[in-house]
């Protein structure tokens, strides 16, 4: 490859890095956006593409009153000195403006969904009636012509908007005329039509993504950042980048080496594509970087689906969003014990799974065990095998849960007690162990044709019963490189390093640890892609 030489060079074509090319190119700079994979659009491409934005300006045309700062009340109430004010502050301010530039550009088209409610719904600053997480409209992918297969995707392509699925309050059903125009079409939703969007708009500014580019190694001169070494197949390039580097490579929740360097617990079944390996990380730790956030990750407990596999054959792990959230079913541990409200926020269920026994000198609550009936069963599906539908041999049934408890190796006595114990809990609508049931969020993936706390608890009493087994996942982890507001990374000292930015999962999260609602990952993603590519155009470091 000939050597080139322009203004920005962004590193990863994911969520933030479109948003930061976007946002570069449209403050007056010139281009470069390179993605080590033959498939854009990482995490954010294989997600449901709910994006969280306090203050923004469909909150405001629909009378639901925000500001930036109850927005930051709310993440300040849950801070446990991880977050930078000044940095989580350049969240909340500049995610209305975020979310207006790309809406003009027609790089991005959200609406509201003004009943998902934010998943700490009684601390201050909360919107418990929602208003802050936002879906995607259906994307024509068609209209990307040669690029439309250079989309990362995991399966069959969503052809519904979250919101008209359970995950999103719907009903998960579309009519099959109109389902056939969709399929026809080729429209997408979820994070399909997220990246969808951003990348026309790409496209159309002349911002063509360069795929299969890796090898990262940065250039510095004098102390700046200058471009970056790449390499793509068996030729080498050397990319000049007069204003500066902006990574946006996602996380490091498939290096196994950096996760037992740095991560509080076990994190073994992530349920992100497998190619985020940390690169961004060690390119910022070559560079000096100072670091924010490793323990921690955008935790969610996942299921295995043997059968399913990547590319590259690892097996895809899948969230269990609303498996553990609906009635007839609770989770176990090894001792055949409940350990949690399995309907709470699952990020914040890390807490759980990770407890550390000190006696046995071992995590208790890995891996758990998903429990159900029959009345489940015939109800609700697992994953994609719906009620009625043969189920895979990976799912253990038995008669009764004294031989269930055999068949998973979890305590065949602890195991009826806890079930007789739940469902005397259940039939009564009132959690008094773990108060599952008690919130607007716990119910909200729960059944919705129950009232109240029957949305999501129900006895466990017509066989046959069935387990499978639940580990510890991640959508991706959310420490790195430490930023100021302006999205520049910091050096050990907190010095800016000149020249380079950072966005998305790569950079120690404004948000700390803290997953303020659905699309909790994407809102903070877009919006420092957004800043980190207006920064670097202005030459904000000089």
């Amino acid at each position: 490859m000939v050597d080139s030489e322009i203004d920005v060079l962004v590193i990863g074509a994911g969520a933030a890095g479109l948003a930061a090319a976007l946002a570069a190119k449209e403050s007056g700079a010139t281009v470069r956006l390179i993605e080590k994979q033959d498939r854009l659009g990482g995490t954010a491409a294989i997600s449901g593409g709910v994006v969280w934005l306090p203050d923004h300006e469909q909150m405001a045309a629909q009378g639901i009153e925000d500001s930036a700062a109850e927005a930051l009340s709310y993440f300040l109430s849950l801070d446990h000195g991880e977050m930078d004010e000044d940095v989580l502050g350049a969240f909340v301010t500049e995610a209305g403006p975020m979310l207006s530039f790309l809406t003009s550009i027609d790089a991005i088209k959200l609406t509201m969904m003004p009943d998902y409610p934010d998943y700490y719904e009684d601390r201050p600053g909360a919107k418990a009636d929602g208003g802050r997480s936002l879906d995607n409209e259906l994307f024509d992918f068609n209209s990307l012509g040669k690029w439309k297969d250079r989309v990362l995707e995991h399966g069959p392509s969503p052809r519904m908007m979250l919101r008209e699925t359970p995950l999103g309050g719907g009903s998960g059903v579309v009519e099959p005329e109109e389902l056939q125009r969709r399929n026809e079409g080729d429209l997408r939703g979820w994070g399909q039509a997220l990246v969808g969007r951003l990348l026309k708009a790409c496209l159309e500014r002349g911002i063509e993504p360069v795929l299969g580019c890796g090898g990262y190694r940065l250039c510095i001169e004098n102390g700046r950042m200058t471009g970056a070494i790449v390499e793509r197949g068996t030729e080498r390039e050397t990319i000049t980048a007069r204003n500066g580097v902006i990574l946006a490579t996602g996380g490091f929740e498939w290096n196994d080496a950096l996760k037992h360097a740095f991560l509080r617990g076990p994190l073994d079944a992530p349920a992100s594509p497998p190619t985020n390996h940390g690169d961004g990380l060690k390119m910022a730790m070559a560079a000096g970087a100072g670091l924010g956030n490793m323990t921690s990750a955008w935790w969610v407990p996942t299921l295995a689906i043997p059968e399913a596999q990547w590319q590259t054959g690892e097996t895809r792990n899948m969230p269990v969003l609303i498996e553990r959230t609906l009635p007839h079913g609770m989770l176990v541990n090894r001792d055949g014990k409940r350990f949690c409200n399995e309907a709470a926020n699952y990020s914040a269920l890390a807490g759980a799974f990770h407890a550390f026994d000190p006696a046995s000198y071992d995590y208790p609550n890995l891996p758990a065990y998903l429990i159900f009936d029959s009345q489940y069963r015939e109800r609700y599906p697992l994953a994609s095998f719906m009620p009625g539908s043969p189920l895979p041999d990976w799912v253990a049934v038995a008669d009764s849960f004294e031989a269930l408890a055999e068949k998973i190796g979890v305590d065949a006595k602890n195991l009826p007690a806890t079930v007789n114990r739940f469902n005397e809990l259940a039939n009564q609508l009132d959690d008094q162990d773990f108060s599952r049931g008690k919130t607007d969020y716990d119910r909200f993936y729960g059944d919705r044709s129950r009232e109240g706390a029957g949305a999501t608890l129900g006895s466990l009493t017509k066989p046959p019963f069935y387990a499978v087994e639940i580990r510890m996942g991640a959508l991706g982890t959310n420490g790195g490189a430490k930023t100021n507001a302006q999205a520049q990374i910091l050096d050990v000292d907190g010095e800016p390093i000149a020249g380079l930015f950072g966005a998305g999962n790569v950079i120690s999260a404004p948000t700390g640890s803290v997953y303020a609602g659905a699309g909790g990952t994407l809102g903070p993603a877009l919006t420092f892609g957004y800043i980190a590519g207006r920064a670097a155009a202005r030459l904000v470091n000089q």
